[in-house]
């Protein structure tokens, strides 16, 4: 884990990259665990258009109850991250709050995915409510409303699937059809590789949207799924994982390594070597694709490599001693 001095580098290497033209980066999320340094983004920390569009597409699962329209705006029923998870103070994001229980993302004009053990049944679909725009878009602004047109319900349960050890998926019809953001697209060729590049948006422990990358795929062998080496929690499930290299969905979020672990009393993210412990499971992409319309082409979409810096570089940078320390 990093400590509080190297994450206010990496806060400074962001503007630092930023002034010099290079691409703000990937960072590292996680359903459940830290792999290597934690490096997830808030939304006003992600200069690239590109991925702010991605995240864009990314809805916070909330019970319909945690959601109250008055006028023209929703309020969201939240709780403080630190006192729901008895977390120690140095633990990242400690002051902020916590709603939604799972994530997803449009893949359709009104076509949602995520995971299918946060959907369970048509009427626990129905008792969920979809909500874009969870996330900071300005540094310590926390979100505690959205517009009332950013919220959809369930029209319809699609599909799903829940295997313990394989395909975890659910597609919803959400009430409408979605205004303003652009679905997401997906590899249509049904192939990853062991190694593959990748990085992930959503809500991890129900946080406001958080975007992380500086992963790649450990396994990609299994049947319905592949194991990654994802910095993911438990809010994270139903999450799209995207291929780094051509920014296409590969697979989504769906189970993982334990989340936290007791540190004197409270408790902080679980550690592991970028080759250790259990690894994250992704539903591949494949396992549903047939299900969801051509529209998402692999042509959409597309990340250039160029774009591609990850937090996790300039940190190492910064430890080497060859960027300049923040004061």
């Amino acid at each position: 884990m990093r400590t509080a001095s190297l994450r206010r580098i990496a806060l400074a290497l962001i503007t630092v990259a930023a002034l010099g033209g290079l691409r703000t980066a990937f960072a590292q999320i996680g359903p459940d665990v830290i792999y290597g340094d934690d490096d997830r983004l808030d939304l006003y920390q992600v200069k690239n258009q590109r991925l702010r569009e991605l995240a864009d597409a990314t809805v916070g699962l909330f019970q319909a109850g945690n959601v109250s329209m008055s006028g023209s705006q929703a309020t969201l029923t939240t709780a403080s991250y630190a006192e729901e998870y008895d977390l120690c103070k140095e633990e990242p994001f400690f002051e902020q709050r916590t709603g939604a229980f799972c994530s997803g993302s449009l893949v359709g004009p009104d076509l949602l995915m995520t995971a299918g053990h946060c959907v369970t049944s048509e009427s626990a679909c129905k008792g969920t409510k979809f909500v874009f725009g969870f996330a900071v878009k300005e540094k310590g602004v926390l979100p505690e409303k959205v517009p009332g047109s950013e919220v959809y319900g369930c029209g319809k349960l699609i599909g799903r699937l829940q295997e313990n050890s394989g395909a975890d998926w659910a597609l919803i019809k959400l009430d409408r059809k979605v205004a303003n953001h652009k679905p997401l697209a997906i590899n249509r060729n049904g192939v990853i590789e062991t190694g593959a590049p990748l990085f992930v948006i959503g809500h991890p422990a129900g946080l406001p949207t958080k975007v992380a990358g500086g992963a790649k795929v450990r396994d990609a062998s299994p049947n319905g799924h592949f194991v990654a080496n994802l910095d993911t929690y438990g809010g994270n499930s139903g999450s799209a994982v995207f291929n780094a290299k051509s920014g296409l969905i590969e697979g989504i979020l769906v189970r993982g390594e334990q989340d936290y672990e007791y540190k004197n009393g409270c408790k902080v993210s679980k550690v592991c070597k970028d080759d250790g412990c259990r690894g994250e499971d992704v539903t591949k992409i494949s396992a549903l694709s047939g299900q969801i319309p051509g529209a998402s082409s692999n042509r959409r979409g597309r990340v250039r490599v160029a774009d591609i810096k990850t937090l996790g570089e300039l940190l190492d940078m910064a430890k080497a001693q060859e960027l300049p320390q923040a004061p």
